[in-house]
C-alpha cells in the first residue's frame, strides 16, 4: 500500500493535527505534513506533495471558517472526501513546579482565550495575557518565559512540549467541537450514509429564485442539513449559497436534483460527496 501524506494547518500540537491523527487512525503508513496556512494545504494536495489534507470548516461556537469556504468556492477544484469532528478541549499548562497562585503571565491564542474567559477571570484574576499565534505556540512560549507563566493549550501540545497540566477542560462550553473536511483529488464512493456539499449563485436577483432551487430538494425528498451564504466577491449584494444535503451525488434522486438546480442557477459547483461525520471522542492522539 502506498504511504499516505496528510497535510494540515500546523504546527504540530494544533487541533488540526488532532484531526489529521484521527483521519489516520486505521492507516499505519502515514506521513504528516504540517504547513503554515490553509492555502498551503490546498496547494500541497493539488501538486501531489500531499495525498489528502484536513482543514477546519466549522466551529460550533464561532461558526463557519470563511477562509476555507472561499477557497472551495473560488480557488480549487479539489473535492471533499470526508469530514471529522474534533472536541475542542482546553488545558492550562505550565512548567513543572509552578502552582496556580504563582502565575503572572498567560499565553493564549485569542480565540482560545475568549473560549476560556470564565476560568481566566475566576482563577487567574489580574494575570497579564499575551496573544500567541496558535494553541501549540502558546505552551512553548510559556515554557521559554523566565517569569512564572502558563498557557492555554491543547493536550497534544502539552504532550509535545512536556508541559505540566494545572487544569483540565477549562473552556466555558464543554460541548464545543470543530468540524474538519478531508480534501483530496477525488471525493468518496457511495457508502449509503453520505453527504453532498455544493454551492450555487444566480445570474439575476428576482423574487423566488432561491425558494425555487430549494424546492427541488423537497420534491426529491432530500434532506438539507445546512444552508449559508457568502459574498460573491464580484458584485456588492450578490451572494453564493452553500448547501449540505443527505445523500451521494451519484444516487439517482440526488443526481436529478443537482442537475435541476444547476439548470436554474448561473454558478454551480459540487464540492464533493463523502461519508457523514465521525466524531472523535477523545482529544489528543
Amino acid at each position: 500500500m502506498m504511504m499516505q501524506t496528510i497535510a494540515y494547518l500546523g504546527p504540530p500540537g494544533t487541533f488540526s493535527e488532532e484531526a489529521a491523527i484521527a483521519l489516520a487512525t486505521a492507516q499505519p503508513d502515514v506521513v504528516y505534513l504540517p504547513l503554515s496556512s490553509i492555502p498551503a494545504v490546498v496547494t500541497a494536495i493539488e501538486t501531489d506533495a500531499a495525498t489528502v489534507g484536513v482543514l477546519p470548516i466549522e466551529n460550533m461556537l464561532e461558526g463557519s471558517v470563511n477562509f476555507t469556504l472561499d477557497l472551495l468556492i473560488h480557488e480549487t477544484n479539489l473535492r471533499i472526501a470526508g469530514e471529522i469532528v474534533i472536541p475542542i478541549r482546553q488545558y492550562l499548562v505550565t512548567r513543572a513546579g509552578l502552582a496556580l497562585p504563582q502565575i503572572q503571565v498567560l499565553y493564549a491564542h485569542p480565540q482560545s482565550l475568549g473560549q476560556c474567559r470564565r476560568f481566566v477571570e475566576r482563577c487567574l484574576p489580574g494575570v497579564a495575557t499575551v496573544a500567541s499565534l496558535s494553541n501549540s505556540a502558546a505552551p512553548a512560549e510559556a515554557l521559554a518565559d523566565e517569569r512564572p507563566s502558563a498557557a492555554i493549550s491543547t493536550l497534544r501540545a502539552a504532550e509535545i512540549t512536556g508541559a505540566q497540566i494545572l487544569a483540565r477542560d477549562i473552556a466555558d462550553n464543554h460541548s464545543n467541537v470543530t468540524r474538519f473536511i478531508v480534501l483530496a483529488q477525488q471525493d468518496a464512493a457511495p457508502t449509503g450514509h453520505d453527504k453532498t456539499s455544493f454551492c450555487f449563485g444566480f445570474r439575476e436577483d428576482r423574487a423566488g429564485v432561491l425558494v425555487g432551487a430549494l424546492q427541488t430538494l423537497a420534491e426529491e425528498a432530500i434532506n438539507m442539513t445546512k444552508l449559508e451564504s457568502r459574498p460573491s466577491k464580484e458584485v456588492l449584494g450578490q451572494y453564493i449559497f452553500l448547501i449540505d444535503i443527505e445523500g451521494h451525488r451519484n444516487d439517482a434522486h440526488v443526481a436529478r436534483a443537482l442537475d435541476r438546480i444547476a439548470a436554474r442557477t448561473g454558478m454551480f459547483k459540487i464540492f464533493g460527496s463523502y461519508p457523514r461525520r465521525q466524531a472523535q471522542n477523545q482529544a489528543g492522539s
